[in-house]
Parts: structure tokens; C-alpha cells; sequence
């Protein structure tokens, strides 16, 4: 099964309501943007992210158009020092590689030690956006399904200013 497929699968067998649309692969929130113009969503940048000792890992949810301020990120949740985490640490904890990054990347982190935080700002009743571990393609899913996908691979997530 395809990582499309494989979240296809688990939105489907949880009835959540999603669209899609496809595109040429796109590595950046603004290539993805130029195919879903016109479409009602928030466009969102997903962010991995890890402490210095690369022992806490994060992922970050938030309008594409902003840029984190990794200081106060990692004052909000208690570290001295946030990066970047690197490709294979990507890999390892979601399956997925630069570009791919996307909260469905949980259905692969077998640990569940991933800690999801989504902006303030896009949290509401408006679709997200996100590449389904494929970045031919975006889908749309509102919050109430993205908190039935998370709330069903038991994940807990944080509400966050930024």
C-alpha cells in the first residue's frame, strides 16, 4: 500500500471527511500553493523539530506564511535549544523524507514520541492543508478529524501562540 493509500485507508476507516487535490510533486508550501489557489484552507507548514541531545521531538503546525521563532518555541516547551531535525532522524520517527513532512507522517512513528503542537491561528473550523506522505498530492481535513486521527493513534496536542 502506497502512503497515500495507507492514509487514505485510516481518514476513510475513521469517517473523516477530506478532499484532495493533485499536483506535480512539490517540495515547498509555495509550490504546493500555486495548485490549490482558489480553495478554501488554511495553508499550513509542518515542521520536525528536536532538541540538542535528539531525545524530544516535535511537530509543528502553522499558517505557511509565518516563520517559527525557535527561541520562544523552545521556551514554550521547556528546552534551551531547538533545531531542525535531520533527514534521517525524519526518516526514523515518521518515514518520511524533506518535503513529505505532514501530520499523517504519525501513522509511521511506532514509539508515539512525537509531540504535535498547531498555531493558535489555524486552529478552528476551516480545513487544513497537507501533504498525504506524497507531495503529488493535497488534502484538506478539518480540525475535528485531525483530532480523531490523533486522539485514534493516541496522540495527545497542544494549542500554542507563536
Amino acid at each position: 500500500m502506497s502512503p497515500y493509500e495507507q492514509v487514505k485507508t485510516k481518514l476513510t476507516n475513521l469517517k473523516i471527511s477530506f478532499d484532495i487535490v493533485e499536483h506535480p510533486a512539490v517540495y515547498t508550501t509555495e509550490e504546493a500553493d500555486k495548485y490549490i489557489a482558489g480553495k478554501a484552507g488554511v495553508r499550513t507548514k509542518s515542521l520536525f523539530l528536536t532538541n540538542r541531545k535528539k531525545n524530544t521531538f516535535y511537530l509543528v503546525f502553522m499558517e505557511d506564511v509565518k516563520r517559527l521563532d525557535m527561541k520562544n518555541f523552545a521556551e514554550i516547551v521547556g528546552e534551551k535549544h531547538i533545531k531542525f531535525a535531520s533527514e534521517d532522524l525524519l526518516m526514523k520517527k515518521l518515514g518520511l523524507k524533506p518535503g513529505f513532512v505532514s501530520i499523517f507522517g504519525l501513522l509511521n512513528n511506532k514509539e508515539k514520541d512525537v509531540q504535535v503542537y498547531f498555531e493558535k491561528s489555524i486552529v478552528g473550523n476551516v480545513p487544513l492543508t497537507f501533504h498525504p506522505n506524497d507531495n503529488t498530492k493535497t488534502i484538506f481535513v478539518r480540525m475535528k478529524g485531525l483530532e480523531k486521527f490523533l486522539n485514534d493513534l493516541g496522540y495527545e496536542y497542544h494549542v500554542i501562540e507563536l
